[in-house]
């Protein structure tokens, strides 16, 4: 499937002419919507209305059918009972269009909906739906789909048309709207990523928000996703938690420990977008990133704090910013950027710590004020007012309107925070009293001008709702919340944005192991794989009796463990025997074994105990839709139990790996714990891109895993590996 290029770009958003088909009089019904939508850009490009009953809306007839178009038309809107569908179709191919919004449906997955798009793809058009909701661009004037679409610069993609308008509704609210909205129905041509894509090239378009159900291609729309933070364009999404795939039954650890929405999770991580929880996140954080508190903001201000010009939400691709250039894999791996500083402004000592509680916890930083910064509040301020951070109006706001826009300044400009939270009551001062309004009014724009002369971010949060005040704030920029969690939640989203750098991408070409595919998932097997891609194994043979046991133990040299073959689960299935120190514990636990396990095959291995290992967990599992997906974390017996796991899409670099590594909750005890030595993490990285690299050169595993992997000052062994084999072969990433 290709991309959206520039002629189905302008075919789908910003049509020469459009025709509806389906058109109604009727409010109550689609094809009014879509008809009158329509005719809203009338003057912009030719609108026909086809009704085979015939009519008229605004002044414009319906045609009986599309053979009646006075001349060709390029996009077709479709609305008409299944049963006509492909005659209607034909007859818009027939008609010249290029482009179909199919807002019919003929049900998910059925042989006639992959028709219909055989049709039309190959006549060399393109279809979004069928059974969606249809396109809007409000910069060009296109409504297409049921309801009220507040203008803005909020792209949104969606699976979910209900929820498309929920998050209009709450924009509104919010002073804002959209720049695009795409309905992606079933997907049968237009996808997700399509979608995505437009709109990163659609310059009215500042935030991309997205939810998406089925992710098709993961890979191919990853790679989007990473364009967008390259570009720009902050991608904020939403999706299911619970799929088939997180629903199976797993048949190692590495299946219950890679969840469907973990994978999103650490795919959205390493292409530098936003995953969030609901309609309204993605509405504040879009309303916060708009206002300036994104990633670009505070990379662009100077020691004054004054804003310099900037016209997107996030650093143009290649600027320096506090965590690296962007877009440049090249370019040395900064330290952590730090926290960005909270300056929070209260008009009540219990609302102040309160707010300065919801910013800290989310991983903000509240900072203890300079000397002269608290000396130029106090000024300011009534005695006993509280200059610290959060700082305490202690009446002085009630007092005089003014003081607020005035701290407010003082705060901004003083260098010491990239933010300002006011939290209280300014914005509700003219409802108890309406002679207040204009002057409330007065304050709110002073309050956007600091905002606009420091170049940080000021957030208001209120009791207030839809005041004349806040009207003012909105319509400058200025994002105003009704609860103090929404906003610490908001801005703490931009900030992940903002500390987010894409990984790059590891080298894709197969190895020469790829050319002898895996037939069993059993150690034997799995070792021998992973061994000739440069993983380290102790010493070990694999016997059939107890007499040849004895006999490999004594090649191989006392400790040894014996292992039982065939088994997922060793341990607990009794499949497993450590530290046998001589013939005698050999036998006994063979015999053990046996009666437990009644498995054909043992492997006696050498035992590996060196001092101040730690045993991690690494699998491989193949996702249906972002291929193989690598894990890591604390391993052995306890790893379900820890669920101490980081993912990554595979294959990939050491330096990522090491990443991951330090991602853990327990990354601790890899760097000496309680005086311990650290471990090799240089060596534990290349053991995961082993791993990675074998499970990409076999896509006949669905899932491949080593546990544990010991990992140790002196290098990482793997005492246990598993792998299950796809029921079908998969096509390679």
């Amino acid at each position: 499937m290709t991309a959206l290029g520039a002629g189905p770009l302008a075919a789908l958003f910003d049509p020469r002419s459009v025709a509806v088909v389906g058109a109604s009089g009727n409010p109550a019904k689609w094809g009014y919507w879509l008809a009158s939508g329509a005719l809203a850009g009338r003057h912009r490009r030719r609108v026909h209305l086809v009704n085979r009953r015939g009519g008229a809306l605004d002044g414009t007839p319906f045609l009986p059918d599309l053979a009646a178009l006075p001349d060709a038309v390029e996009h077709v809107v479709v609305a008409v009972p299944p049963a006509h569908l492909r005659a209607v179709v034909t007859d818009g191919l027939t008609a010249g269009a290029r482009c179909f919004t199919v807002i019919t449906s003929q049900g998910a997955g059925t042989d006639e909906e992959r028709a219909l798009a055989r049709l039309v793809t190959g006549s060399g058009a393109r279809l979004l739906g069928p059974n969606c909701m249809g396109v809007v661009d409000t910069t060009a004037e296109l409504r297409l789909s049921w309801g009220d679409f507040p203008s803005g610069a909020v792209g949104l993609v969606s699976q979910s048309g209900n929820l498309a308008l929920e998050i209009g509704r709450l924009l509104a609210r919010a002073g804002q709207g959209f720049s695009r909205f795409v309905s992606l129905g079933n997907q049968r041509d237009i996808d997700a990523t399509d979608a995505l894509e437009a709109l990163i090239h659609h310059e009215p378009t500042k935030v991309v928000a997205a939810y998406v159900e089925d992710f098709r291609d993961g890979r191919r729309l990853a790679r989007a996703l990473t364009a967008a933070h390259a570009a720009g364009k902050p991608v904020l999404l939403l999706t299911v938690g619970r799929s088939e795939a997180s629903g199976r039954a797993a048949a190692s650890h590495t299946g219950a420990l890679v969840t469907a929405r973990a994978t999103v999770e650490a795919v959205c991580r390493d292409a530098g977008a936003l995953l969030l929880e609901s309609a309204g996140e993605v509405v504040d954080t879009a309303v916060c990133l708009l206002a300036g508190a994104g990633p670009g903001r505070q990379a662009r201000q100077g020691s004054t704090g004054r804003r310099s010009k900037a016209s997107g939400v996030l650093d143009e691709p290649g600027a320096p910013t506090e965590t690296g250039t962007p877009g440049d894999p090249a370019a040395p791996t900064p330290g952590p950027a730090r926290p960005a500083r909270v300056a929070v402004v209260g008009d009540s000592g219990g609302q102040g710590a309160l707010a300065a509680d919801a910013f800290a916890t989310r991983g903000l930083d509240v900072p203890a004020l300079s000397a002269a910064t608290r000396a130029a509040l106090a000024a300011l301020l009534p005695p006993g007012a509280g200059c610290g951070n959060p700082v305490d109006l202690a009446g002085a706001g009630e007092a005089d309107l003014g003081t607020y826009a005035r701290v407010a300044r003082e705060l901004l400009l003083s260098g010491e925070a990239e933010a300002v939270v006011l939290t209280g009551y300014f914005g509700d001062y003219a409802t108890a009293h309406p002679a207040q309004e204009e002057h409330e009014c007065a304050v709110a724009g002073r309050l956007a001008d600091a905002a606009e002369e420091s170049g940080r971010t000021l957030l208001v949060h209120t009791m207030a709702r839809d005041t004349p005040a806040l009207t003012v704030l909105r319509d400058r920029g200025i994002p105003v919340y009704e609860r103090i969690e929404n906003a610490a939640a908001a801005y703490a989203g931009t900030q992940r944005l903002r500390m987010t750098r894409p990984a790059p991408p590891a080298p894709t070409q197969p190895s020469p192991a790829a050319a002898h595919p895996v037939t069993d998932g059993g150690y034997r097997t799995v070792r021998a794989l992973l061994r000739g891609h440069g993983l380290a194994f102790p010493d070990a043979e694999f016997v059939t009796s107890e007499d040849d046991a004895v006999r490999a133990a004594r090649r191989i040299g006392h400790p040894v463990a014996l292992k039982a073959m065939g088994l997922a689960h060793k341990t607990e299935a009794g499949g497993v025997a450590l530290a046998l120190a001589d013939e005698q514990a050999l036998r006994h636990a063979f015999t053990v074994m046996r009666a437990a396990t009644g498995a054909a095959e043992y492997a006696v291995e050498a035992m590996a105990s060196p001092a101040h290992a730690v045993e991690l967990i690494a699998g491989v599992r193949h996702d249906p839709a972002f291929g193989p997906v690598l894990m890591t974390g604390i391993g052995g017996v306890r790893a379900e139990l820890l669920v101490d796991v980081a993912l990554a899409l595979a294959p990939l670099t050491p330096d990522h790996a090491r990443a991951l590594l330090r991602s853990l909750r327990h990354a601790p005890l890899l760097d000496g714990w309680r005086g311990a030595p650290a471990v090799d993490l240089d060596a534990a990285a290349r053991a995961l891109c082993v791993l990675a690299r074998a499970a990409v050169d076999h896509p006949e595993l669905a899932e491949l895993e080593v546990n544990p992997l010991l990992v140790h000052p002196g290098g990482a062994l793997a005492l246990d590996a598993h792998a299950v084999l796809a029921p079908t072969e998969r096509p390679r990433p």
